[in-house]
């Protein structure tokens, strides 16, 4: 029986799953919590990916493995391999206008690369190193990602030349071809002041990364494209994934080229494109809301079913930590509508999950605009199980949800790399089974809502 494993190394944890190559059947599972913030050493991913290694039965246990992680992060390495400062991660909003100003350098960029930049992208934040840190910019020698520096860690190797990745997580750096599956130098040069940055260089699922021992490294992949390809999502899928972050992604058979920059031109695991809108506020504004009200999750997600929708006309914007999409970075939350008669905790509760949903109905809107078919959502992420939210998304989106049985699905996508790998081909693991919660069209909240995010 060979043991294979999938990483799924995110903003808050790192989690990882086993299983048999052949049947799939889960052998093991362990996680650990990865430190807050926007700035972070990457170190911290590191020692929290040898303990749940480690709990698991060690590498050597592993006949293969491939590490899913959060994607645009920066981390940039010196000629000996070392970090030269924390990581910058996708959630860091403060190279927004690095992120404007490469556009304008590159009015092409959303044909080139498939996006226009915004400041998650990893190439905004090299350029905001080399404005306000040039003795940083200075030791560039190498730029990689979250998960192609944790797989290239766990190889031992000591030489940024052999630093790998995937054509996914490469996608959203803001200076890769996801159609000919190349780096752009010239954008790498701008951006960095250099000519000679080593880049990860791309490894396909069928390939190997890299071995220690027995052990085989597989490429990996971003969280979202380790996501779809963990819940099996197929092209007309469109996946709402409601963590940290919220995003509405799906899988197509051809690119996008956005040039308004609120779709993403990223491509996916297994060959396809997966174009994907992002919201910074999802889960989190769940979480804070209910802390306001001074109750549960399932007590917070309770009140929100007690009140009507529309929460009669109450309204949040729930742009806590500002915007990507709309690119907005300085916007902030804002309740509106507010009346002695309806500002109730239930309408509060309501109003919150609305303005979520409604977020990301708005970037669902902005994936059709690139001609993007959409046949079958999708419901995923922690908050995906929470039954106010299930309900309030089959109203905002007016469509019947899917929501697949609870799962770590970015490691699960990972551990289908591991074994892809492994075998040379894809393995065809049982699909993860689906509930079905039928369309409650809301048009009124929904049509309110996006009048004023295309306001903001």
């Amino acid at each position: 029986m060979a043991r294979v494993a999938g990483v799924d190394s995110s903003t808050q944890s790192v989690k990882i799953v086993v299983r048999d190559s052949e049947s799939g059947a889960l052998l093991a599972q362990a996680s650990r919590p990865h430190p807050d913030g926007t700035e972070v050493d990457p170190q911290h991913w590191l020692n929290a990916l040898y303990e749940v290694i480690a709990e698991i039965g060690g590498l050597e246990s592993l006949d293969a493995i491939s590490i899913g992680g959060q994607q645009h992060g920066m981390v940039l390495l010196d000629s000996a391999g070392a970090v030269i400062r924390p990581a910058l991660l996708w959630n860091d909003t403060r190279s927004a206008a690095q992120a404007a100003a490469i556009n304008t350098a590159f009015p092409d960029i959303h044909q080139r690369t498939g996006s226009q930049l915004v400041a998650s992208f990893t190439a905004s934040k090299v350029r905001w190193v080399l404005e306000n840190e040039p003795e940083n910019a200075s030791r560039i020698a190498a730029i990689a990602l979250p998960h192609d520096w944790l797989s290239w860690k766990l190889s031992g190797s000591t030489n940024i030349k052999e630093i790998f990745t995937d054509r996914s997580d490469a996608s959203g750096t803001g200076y890769f071809d996801p159609i000919n599956n190349i780096y752009l130098s010239d954008i790498v040069e701008w951006v960095s002041g250099k000519s000679d940055v080593a880049l990860p260089r791309i490894v396909a699922p069928d390939e190997v990364g890299a071995r220690v021992g027995k052990t085989v490294i597989a490429c990996g992949a971003g969280d979202n494209a380790g996501a779809a390809l963990g819940i099996g999502a197929v092209v007309g899928d469109l996946v709402i994934s409601l963590g940290t972050s919220g995003t509405a992604f799906a899988v197509s058979s051809s690119p996008s080229h956005d040039q308004s920059g609120e779709v993403a031109g990223f491509a996916d695991a297994t060959g396809n494109f997966l174009p994907l809108a992002c919201t910074l506020n999802a889960a989190k504004v769940f979480d804070s809301t209910a802390k306001l009200l001074g109750v549960g999750f399932e007590e917070y997600s309770q009140l929100a079913l007690q009140a009507s929708p529309g929460a009669e006309g109450l309204m949040m914007m729930p742009h806590f930590d500002g915007e990507r999409t709309p690119n907005r970075p300085d916007v902030r939350g804002a309740i509106s509508g507010v009346t002695h008669g309806n500002f109730t905790p239930a309408n509060v509760a309501r109003a919150s999950i609305e303005g979520v949903i409604a977020g990301l109905a708005y970037a669902a809107q902005a994936l059709r605009r690139e001609g993007v078919e959409i046949s079958r959502l999708l419901l995923v992420g922690g908050a995906a199980r929470n039954k106010a939210v299930q309900q309030i998304t089959s109203e905002i989106f007016g469509m019947p949800v899917y929501i697949p049985t609870p799962g770590e699905y970015v490691s699960e996508g990972a551990a289908i790399q591991a074994a892809w790998a492994l075998h040379q081909s894809r393995p065809h693991w049982s699909s993860a089974a689906m509930s079905q919660l039928e369309a409650d069209p809301q048009t009124p909240v929904l049509e309110r809502y996006l009048a004023k995010i295309s306001a903001i």
